[in-house]
């Protein structure tokens, strides 16, 4: 435990800081999994256009409605 209420100040917020770290590197790595996923679907095949168009359709009906739509 630290000494004075500064240096226990201290600690903490560098536990805060490396936390946050922490978690942008997650965040990251899930940005990463995720494009490598659409990557395996072929979707990146697709010229920019058309892909443009089905995302826009996608944003547009909401991805609950998307995946309600193609389950059915």
């Amino acid at each position: 435990m630290a000494r004075t209420l500064e240096q226990e100040r201290a600690a903490i917020e560098e536990d805060a800081r490396k936390l946050e770290e922490r978690r942008q590197r997650l965040e990251e790595k899930e940005r990463d999994a995720a494009i490598q996923a659409v990557e395996k679907t072929g979707l990146f095949k697709l010229e920019a256009k058309r892909l443009g168009n089905l995302l826009g359709r996608i944003r547009s009906l909401g991805i609950d409605e998307v995946e309600k739509r193609l389950t059915a």
